[in-house]
This record gives structure tokens, C-alpha cells and sequence, in this order.
């Protein structure tokens, strides 16, 4: 069950902090917990505004092929982008944990303002490869303070019997981002527009969520976010205490309160439980691309039932943790369902005749058992933070931000070195293939004559021995000649780029493979970590401490109007 423990740092002296000229422009705090219709008006405006900002972080993944031939990139120097981003929003989530002082609104209204204005403007006309970076970086350095901003809001705005549904929600962001990308650019991204169009289209939409959430956010005073709030039936009790509490002495050693086995052992858990999601996010469409022959359009249809079924397992698996007012049996019973999918996954990798169905029915299969454990988790691990110290929330959320990116950011770094043979695929595969089927004529001519094309290729066009020549035109024809010599260029890519593509070609699903059973391994890894996070196991367990919660709050309710009457 979740945590019922009083809130850490509940002094009785007052300090009001001084409020920043931001705080006072947009007038966000709340000195009263909202009622429903406000509060759920606040939610919604978190969850889209984490949509609107994966949509605007992975667009860049659906016209990649555009980015790499307008930049000439290498696939490696693509992929190190993602890297270098993803290490530079680590540490901005640490920067974020600082919101438990700034105000989490206030670092989601102006981080929508410059990510918006970075992807309508600066992005889409970067210069040069390098300058596309560096914009890049600076996108994901703004998007790893509003990863912890965001959820921290979600967490103020739910109380515990409501949190696991409302994380769900948050967690729909990644997955209806992803979809929102493959809508648009499946519709838009055509001869008409360019792929800085694409990234402009995402611009754009941030700085209208800019504009909501400017006018429309809100956020509670520090005295009213720094309690646990078990059920909305506590709003009473937190208000009261509100008024005599010290927020500055709750804030005292947030960082060293972090420093658990349950807290950060958990925050690495569900960072490696989710190597596979980041694969599917970067990786999906390389994939299948490279493995079993599919068309981009093939590759996204087909994780568009992997982000489907997810977005609905994550909000239905939430509903029913807090129905039940339970966490672990969720996150457990999903982790071992995952586990199942990815092995059958992994296994199909070797293959190359499985059926589009089959891989649909697996990866709807990964994303409802992914989801049924997710949402859970990220309410029990908010929880989990509430039980050291409530007022360390975003404090907390900046650890668990900065463990997932520096994941994300080392997986990215090691699928190349693991699925070497993605390289050569992607930079050589196509022209090699393509080079194959126009100097096919060529190719057979020159396969009947081993030994004499050798000879002949060692010697300049225009300086061939006439005697050789001569032996050539015998042997061959001069049609012969004259159709291996036109297919000179094709043949040169054959030459240079065919035998390392064949050998990338034979060994791909083995390299593909590997990497599955590291995913596999990390949810695996996840499942010992559930034991150490706070919560029940039998809803009757925790239906009893709800109830004895209730008891406890009524009188110190009754007690509060006694000492004011």
C-alpha cells in the first residue's frame, strides 16, 4: 500500500519565501488545494505538454534518413547526436531537482518557450552537422529539467489513491508523441515538405503549449506540496499544517536523503527494465529495415501496436493499482509477462520467415505487460521518495531523471558497438543492392572470367597492353567489354563496399540478437528491485492502513478545531 507517514520537516515556525519576479508574472501558486475541476484542468495540461515535448524530441527519428543525406553524416555520427543529447539532459535533471525551491511551473512554462523557439527557428537551420548538435544538445539540456518538472506536478496534483492512474496518464506522453510523429510525418512528409518543415511543425506546436501553459498552469505553495496527501479527504489537515510549517528546514539534506538502496537502486532498475523501449523508440525501424526487408511505412505500422497497446495497458493498469490500492503485484506481475514477450522476440530474431502478425502479436504482448508494470512503478516510486521526505519530491524525480538518461544515453552508445553491422547496412546497403541488380550483366561477364578481369583491372582504362586487350575482345566480345565497362561505377561499389556488406548482411540477426538479451537481462534485473520500494502486497493489508490513515487524520482534525475554538 502506499505510504501513510507524516510529512518530514513539519516545524512550526513560518518562513515565506520570497517570491521571483517569474513567479510573480505568472501568478502560479496555489495557496489552497484546487478542487477537482481545476485540478484535473492542471493535470491535462502536464500531460500535454509531455506529449508536445516528445513529439518535438523524436521527430528528428522519423526523417533521420533526410538529416544524414542533408548534413552527409555518417549513421554513427547520427547516432552519437542522440548520445551527447541524452548525457547533456542528465545532468540538466539533476539541475531540476532544484525545483523543490524554484517551482516546477514555472521551469515547465519557460522550458516549453526556449525548446519551442530552439526547434521552430534554430534547429531546422542549423548550418552545419556540428551546429545540429550542439541546438540538439541544447533542446534535450531544457527537455531533462521538464522530465523531472513534469511528473513532480503530477505528483502534487494526486494524491496516493489516485496516483497511479494520473502517472499513467503522464507516462501516455513518450507513447502518443511517438504517434503524433508517425501521423504527421506519414501524412505531411512527402514531396511538398522537407524535413525542416517536420521539425518546424513541432516547433510550432510547442510554442502554442507555451502559450496554454503560461495563462493556465498552476502550482501549490511549498507548505502544501511538502506533505503527503494519501486521499483528497486529508485536504483539510495538509491546508492547516500548511500554515505553521517551515519549508525551508524540510528542504534541509534532500540530496542525502536520496542517497537509498530504494530510491536510486530502483531508479537503475527501471532504467535497465526499459532498454528495449529505447531500442524501440531509436532502433525499431533499423531493425526490421535491415533484418526482415521492411519499408519504413512497414516498420512504423508495426510499433504502432507496440505504442498502442502501451498507452492503454499504462492507463488501465494505473486505474486498477489504485482501485486495489496496490503497486507491487502490478509491477511484478507485468515484469514477468514482459520477460515472456522479449524471450519470444529475441528468439524470432534468427527468423527471417516470421510473419508481420506474429511480430505484431509479440510487440502488442511487450507493450501491455510493460505498461501494466510501468505506471505502478513510477506511483510507488513517488511514494517511495514521500516516505524519506515529501518535501524532496522533485529531488528525488532528479535522480531517477538522471539514472534513465545516462541509460539512454550509454545504450545508444553501445548498440553500435554490439549491432556492428548496422553501419555498413545503412551507409552501404542500399547502393550495394541497388549496384548489384544494374551491373548484374556486368557481373555475370565478369564471374565467367575471373582471372582475365583481374589482370585487366590492374592496369589504368587507357593503359591496358594491346596483347591483352586483344586476348580480352577474344575472349569476351567487344559487347562484352563495352557492357562491363558502362557498369565501371557500379562494379567500383561492388569492389569497395560489397564484401563487407555481405558479411554485415550474414551476421546482422546474430548481432540483433545480442542486444535483445541484454534487454532481456535488465527485466530481469528489475525484479528484485521491487521488493525494496515501500507499499502492500494484499489489498486487504493496505485497505487497513487507508483505514487506520483516516482514523489518524480525523483526529487531528478534531484536535486542530479544538485548539482554535
Amino acid at each position: 500500500m502506499m505510504s501513510v507517514s507524516s510529512p518530514a520537516g513539519t516545524a512550526r515556525r513560518t518562513s515565506r519565501p520570497i517570491p521571483s519576479a517569474l513567479s510573480r508574472l505568472g501568478g502560479r501558486r496555489l495557496d489552497h488545494y484546487p478542487e477537482s475541476g481545476p485540478r484535473y484542468w492542471y493535470l491535462g495540461i502536464v500531460v500535454l505538454v509531455t506529449i508536445v515535448l516528445y513529439y518535438q524530441l523524436y521527430i528528428q527519428y522519423a526523417v533521420s534518413t533526410a538529416i544524414i543525406s542533408h548534413y552527409h553524416m555518417t549513421f554513427l555520427y547520427f547516432v552519437y547526436i542522440s548520445v551527447a543529447a541524452n548525457a547533456v539532459g542528465a545532468f540538466s535533471s539533476l539541475v531540476a531537482g532544484l525545483a523543490d525551491r524554484w517551482g516546477r511551473a514555472n521551469i515547465v512554462v519557460y522550458g516549453l518557450l526556449v525548446v519551442g523557439l530552439l526547434t521552430t527557428f534554430a534547429l531546422p537551420n542549423a548550418p552545419g552537422k556540428v551546429s545540429y548538435l550542439i541546438v540538439y544538445a541544447a533542446v534535450s539540456l531544457v527537455e531533462g529539467m521538464i522530465l523531472v518538472a513534469t511528473p513532480a506536478l503530477i505528483r502534487d496534483f494526486s494524491p496516493q489513491l489516485g496516483r497511479a492512474s494520473a502517472m499513467g496518464y503522464w507516462t501516455m506522453g513518450p507513447i502518443i508523441g511517438s504517434l503524433v510523429v508517425t501521423a504527421v510525418t506519414s501524412r505531411t512528409f512527402s514531396g511538398s515538405t522537407t524535413w525542416q518543415d517536420e521539425i518546424r511543425f513541432a516547433g510550432i506546436s510547442g510554442l502554442v503549449m507555451f502559450v496554454v501553459a503560461l495563462f493556465g498552469l498552476r502550482e501549490l505553495a511549498p507548505a502544501l506540496r511538502d506533505q503527503i496527501m494519501v486521499s483528497l479527504r486529508d485536504r483539510a489537515l495538509v491546508e492547516a499544517r500548511a500554515k505553521g510549517m517551515d519549508t525551508e528546514t524540510a528542504l534541509r539534506g534532500q540530496w542525502r536523503q536520496m542517497l537509498r538502496l530504494d530510491v536510486i537502486g530502483s531508479a537503475v532498475a527501471i532504467s535497465v527494465y526499459l532498454l528495449l523501449y529505447f531500442a524501440a523508440v531509436g532502433n525499431f525501424v533499423l531493425y526490421f529495415a535491415t533484418n526482415f526487408g521492411y519499408t519504413p511505412q512497414r516498420a512504423n505500422a508495426l510499433l504502432n501496436w507496440y505504442w498502442g497497446a502501451n498507452a492503454i495497458s499504462l492507463v488501465l493498469a494505473g486505474l486498477f493499482s489504485d482501485r486495489l490500492r496496490v503497486r507491487k503485484p502490478f509491477m511484478l506481475l507485468g515484469a514477468l509477462g514482459s520477460i515472456g514477450f522479449t524471450l519470444a522476440f529475441t528468439l524470432h530474431a534468427t527468423q527471417p520467415h516470421t510473419g508481420y502478425y506474429t511480430f505484431a502479436f509479440i510487440v502488442a504482448g511487450i507493450g501491455v505487460t510493460s505498461g501494466i508494470a510501468y505506471s505502478p512503478w513510477m506511483a510507488s516510486f513517488t511514494e517511495t521518495v514521500e516516505r524519506h521526505n515529501p518535501a524532496a519530491t522533485a529531488t528525488g524525480l532528479a535522480v531517477w531523471g538522471w539514472i534513465v538518461r545516462i541509460t539512454v544515453a550509454l545504450s545508444a552508445a553501445f548498440v553500435p558497438l554490439v549491432v556492428s553491422t548496422v553501419t555498413p547496412l545503412i551507409e552501404h546497403g542500399a547502393e550495394v543492392k541497388a549496384a548489384s541488380v544494374q551491373a548484374a550483366p556486368a557481373l555475370a561477364i565478369t564471374d565467367a572470367h575471373p582471372k582475365l578481369f583481374a589482370e585487366l583491372g590492374s592496369y589504368a582504362p587507357d593503359k591496358v597492353p594491346a596483347p591483352l586487350l586483344a586476348q580480352a575482345r577474344k575472349e569476351v566480345g567487344a559487347e562484352g567489354l563495352e557492357t562491363v565497362q558502362k557498369a565501371a561505377p557500379q562494379l567500383k561499389i561492388l569492389r569497395e563496399h560489397g564484401p563487407e556488406v555481405q558479411r554485415a548482411s550474414a551476421d546482422n540477426a546474430h548481432a540483433w540478437q545480442t542486444w535483445w538479451w541484454v534487454c532481456l537481462g535488465g527485466q530481469v534485473l528489475f525484479l528484485p528491485f521491487i521488493f525494496v520500494m515501500t507499499g502492500r502486497w494484499r489489498p486487504r493489508d493496505a485497505r487497513r492502513d487507508v483505514e487506520e490513515h483516516e482514523e489518524l487524520v480525523a483526529r487531528q482534525v478534531a484536535e486542530l478545531k479544538e485548539s482554535t475554538a
